[in-house]
Order: C-alpha cells, then structure tokens, then sequence
C-alpha cells in the first residue's frame, strides 16, 4: 500500500475486521467450503489482498503469531445465500451466527388402519361372489345346484354333532325370506328349519303378514346345529355363510328379513347391536332387508313382541299388504 495515512489505515483495519468475522464464521460452520457468485468472490479476493497488506504493516511492529492448526477437510455442504453471508459478516464478534437452514428429513409413511374385525364374523369371512362350482360365473344358480354343492358338508366341526343338515324350506321362488341363526334341537331331527317353539311363534308371525309358510323361504346363516343351542361360532359361519348367499342368489326375493344379531350382522357386515338395528332398512346386494328380533328372543322377552310386530309391518307396507292382529 502507498497510503499510509490514518484514514487509509484505519479502513484497511475495518477491513481487516470483516475478513476476520468471515474467517470467525467459516471455523464456526465447520470449515465447510462456501460457493458464491462472480460479484462476491471478487469482493473477497479484494478483501484477501488489503488484509495481506495490513498483516504486512503490522508485521513491522508485532511477532508474527503461530500458525493455526489446519482444520481437516469435511465433505462439501449446501451454500449459505448471499444475504445470509453478509449479514454473518457484519455481525459483532461473538454473535451467533446463522446457518443455511438444513433440508428436513422425508416425513415417515403413515401406517394404513387395521381394518376392524366384526364381533361375530372373522375378517377373512369370504364374501360370495356368485360362483359356484358347476354354475358358470354370473349365472344364476338353483337351490338344488347349491344343495349338491353343500353335500354331506364337512367344512366346520359342527358336522361332528348334528343329526341332519337343516339346507332351508318354502318356496324357490319367494319374494319374501327369513333368514334366523342356526337349528335348534327339534330342527336338527327334522331336518327343517323353524319347527321348535321359536318356529310357532314365526309361522304366526307370518300368517299375521298375510302370508303362509308355502308362500316365503326360510334358512339360517349355519346349517347345522350348535351343541347345545349355543351361538354360532365365527369359523362355523365363515363355512356356512357362502351358502347362505348362494341361497339368496338362487331365490334373489324382494325382501329379506333378517331374525336376530346373527343373521342382520354376517349379511350386512355391521356390528351394530339388533337392539339398535331393527326396524331400519337396510340394503343387501341390492334387497331390501329388515333387522328385527328373533322370535327365540321374542319368546325369552315378550315385551319386546311389539317391536317385532312394528318391524313386520313395514315390511307389509312394502308388499301393499294392510295390517292384521298381531303375533
């Protein structure tokens, strides 16, 4: 430098200054290496060459001071902007200085929900598609196609105790269908369903709708008879509802009634309890169906034999039919 009077001193000395909080904050980020346009790293070189002179001046009077130690290379980073750099460089000594804020990490995939398991029916319960073995897909099968598919069945451990396999009754034709739990003992010798005390009470039921036994169909969900009248366990009905849907394909009625939990919940795939379900429609591959009570309950808990009547008499309103006394 030629100037050495104390305007141009004291300038080198600002100078000086910057370089020095640059150098303070590139220690600070690690010694990662800073890429900068044209413009800025002409100002740098320029800055670099006053310092060199000033550090030259001071030379004169003061020991030079040991070197420091070199900062072993790190792998490069992502540059600070240009604005970030001189606002860390006119910073007062000591100040934090800002950093180029780090890419965040991908977010983590959100796990998918469980599907929820029906209380009565397992998850891996099949839905029937409409195909069965000697029945071209899409065709509409008949009872006795699904009686011969149905054979001696072996398909659930409750063949290990009935006496007869209770397929269904009435007409193949029906518009109207009910659709209860499971046989019962007097079910199970004969054969047919709804026979016992319970099936008195639904033939009233129906001859109080206006209809006969000969004139609607009747099955339950399994076809044979739990030990002991006890529920239907959830594997029992995976292996018997297929069945029960081909029924349904067979006949294809305009109404279903569904008699109890049992039936409402494996045709409908809903929980919900029948305390709450009944008396709603509801649709089932496009049929209307009716939740009611069945009549095993009604026979348990009269009180309730005039909801069930409630119940029954929609489903007349539906058939244009007006109604009668009750059950």
């Amino acid at each position: 430098m030629n100037d050495d009077t104390p305007d141009s001193m004291q300038e080198l000395a600002d100078v000086l200054q910057d370089v020095r909080r640059h150098l303070l904050w590139q220690e600070e980020t690690a010694g990662r290496s800073i890429l900068v346009d044209a413009k800025v790293a002409a100002e740098l070189q320029q800055q670099r060459a006053a310092a060199s002179s000033v550090r030259t001046m001071i030379a004169r009077t003061k020991a030079p001071e040991p070197a420091a130690a070199p900062t072993p290379p790190r792998p490069p980073a992502e540059s600070p902007s240009r604005d970030t750099l001189h606002a860390a460089m006119k910073q007062p000594l000591g100040a934090p200085r800002p950093l180029a804020a780090a890419t965040p990490p991908p977010a983590a995939p959100r796990a998918a929900p469980a599907p929820a398991m029906l209380l009565d029916v397992p998850k891996s319960a099949p839905r029937y598609n409409g195909a069965l073995p000697g029945v071209v897909e899409g065709e509409r099968p008949t009872l006795d196609q699904v009686r011969r598919e149905l054979g001696d069945c072996r398909r659930c451990k409750l063949c290990s105790g009935r006496k007869n396999i209770v397929f269904g009754s009435g007409n193949p034709r029906a518009d109207l269908v009910f659709v209860g739990e499971g046989p019962g003992e007097n079910e199970d010798l004969q054969g047919v369903p709804f026979v016992g005390a319970a099936g008195d009470l639904l033939t009233k039921m129906i001859g109080a709708m206006g209809f006969t036994r000969n004139d609607v169909y009747i099955a339950n969900v399994v076809k044979c008879r739990p030990p002991g009248n006890r529920n239907p366990e959830p594997d029992e009905i995976a292996a018997c509802e297929p069945f029960l849907r081909s029924q349904l394909l067979a006949i294809q009625p305009k109404v279903i009634v569904a008699l109890g939990k049992f039936a409402a919940q494996t045709l409908l795939r809903d929980t919900t309890p029948i305390t709450r379900m009944r008396g709603q429609w509801r649709e089932y591959e496009g049929i209307q169906l009716m939740p009611t009570f069945h009549p095993a309950y009604l026979l348990r808990n009269s009180a309730e034999k005039r909801n069930a009547w409630a119940d029954l008499q929609q489903v007349m309103k539906l058939f244009g039919k007006h109604p009668g006394s009750s059950a």
